[in-house]
């Protein structure tokens, strides 16, 4: 538990060459709990020379790390499984606290970055090679899995433990160096997490972190000594990661925003069909690339939307902390505002608003930036509504 409780919640620290430090920048951004407004915490905008020294320190920790035996590697990836499963719960407390989503959807962020950890534990089948004998005459062949150098990893919001958890210890398990630069929003979980790979035994240099926006994304995506970046976020912003990265030699995989739709065909299962539109549409209020935001209905399952909108407004909108919640506040003031923007755009184009929850009321939380469960029917593909993804 040791990591948990010497994380200092009131400010993010940096991770360099095994240390946590205080960043020495002037641009500090507050972490909010956007469910009350509260400031829980800050994060910096790392200077140029903290970025650099990250990245010196994980290239200069590569020539050792990538020699060391693959089950020294595992055995640490072995103790940070652990590790988290012990901390799972603080961590999820403090998740909710920055992101907003209940604690049921907290603990199964962990659970799912978790997952990649005991995938991880395996490596040394998975780091496994290749040989062919007699390809052709005199000629075998064989393959070899060898790391690259020193890998980047920028995290987004909605995810704060099971993305990062999808990136860092994949890469340094295969020996790889890692410079994480996790979302600004809610950085504190990541951080959580971070402390918990350092108490299992990650070598000074091995993983790195430093926070910040586009001037970080753009030193990380520019930097000499960088090897590959993994991205997940928005459309915008991964486009972007991937054209800069991938314009200096970089190998990229850039992950980028998603909404899904649905087709309902007249013979579903009724009840089973409802229950998971109004859970992928809903949960997490909304905010995930598998969140649902287009139901086509076909044939008599069009006689099903009543049902579906009284299933919705049985849903539970308040703190994620609160027991019983359904659907968590979005993560930002400016999130609240361009949600209810796309609602009002569907409106004003002629969509029936069957469900309206841009006047949501949390009692104790008046100022959470809530939304409610949104629903609209006769919607066409010339709308905005439509092209914007935006079902609930």
């Amino acid at each position: 538990m040791n990591a948990i409780h010497t994380l200092q919640l009131t400010k993010a620290q940096l991770l360099i060459n095994g240390e946590f430090i205080e960043s020495k920048t002037t641009h500090w951004q507050d972490i909010v709990n956007p469910a009350t407004q509260e400031v829980i915490g800050q994060v910096p905008f790392a200077t140029v020379d903290e970025v650099n020294a990250a990245i010196e320190s994980a290239q200069n920790a590569f020539a050792s790390w990538s020699q060391t035996p693959i089950q020294a590697r595992m055995r640490i990836m072995l103790k940070l499984q652990d590790l988290i499963r012990q901390n799972a719960k603080d961590i999820a407390k403090v998740l909710t606290a920055e992101q907003g989503k209940t604690l049921a959807d907290a603990e199964g962020d962990i659970q799912r970055g978790l997952e990649v950890v005991e995938h991880a534990c395996s490596i040394g089948s998975l780091q496994m090679g290749e040989y062919i004998e007699g390809v052709a005459r005199g000629v075998d062949t064989y393959t070899l899995q060898q790391p690259l150098g020193v890998c980047a990893g920028i995290t987004p919001f909605n995810f704060p433990a099971m993305i990062p958890l999808w990136m860092f210890p994949m890469a340094i398990v295969c020996g790889n160096t890692f410079v994480l630069k996790p979302s600004e929003q809610d950085p504190l979980s990541t951080m959580m997490l971070v402390e918990l790979a350092i108490e299992a035994g990650v070598p000074a240099g091995v993983l790195n972190v430093v926070h910040g926006g586009k001037e970080v994304v753009d030193l990380l995506c520019t930097h000499q000594d960088i090897k590959a970046i993994s991205f997940v976020g928005s459309t915008h912003v991964g486009t972007h990661v991937y054209n800069l990265a991938g314009q200096h030699g970089k190998r990229v995989q850039s992950m980028m925003g998603a909404k899904n739709h649905v087709v309902v065909m007249p013979d579903a299962n009724k009840e089973q069909t409802l229950n998971a539109l109004a859970g992928a549409a809903f949960g997490a209020a909304g905010q995930r690339c598998m969140a649902l935001s287009v139901a086509v209905m076909v044939g008599e399952s069009k006689q099903w939307i009543d049902t579906l909108v009284e299933k919705a407004k049985t849903l539970s909108v308040n703190a994620g902390h609160e027991p019983n919640t359904d659907i968590g506040p979005v993560i930002s003031p400016r999130a609240k505002a361009r949600v209810i923007e796309l609602i009002n755009s569907g409106v004003e184009e002629g969509a029936t608003l069957l469900l309206d929850g841009r006047d949501v009321q949390v009692k104790g939380y008046e100022q959470g930036n809530f939304v409610g469960q949104t629903i609209f029917s006769d919607v066409t593909t010339d709308m905005r509504i439509y092209k914007e993804e935006i079902f609930g």
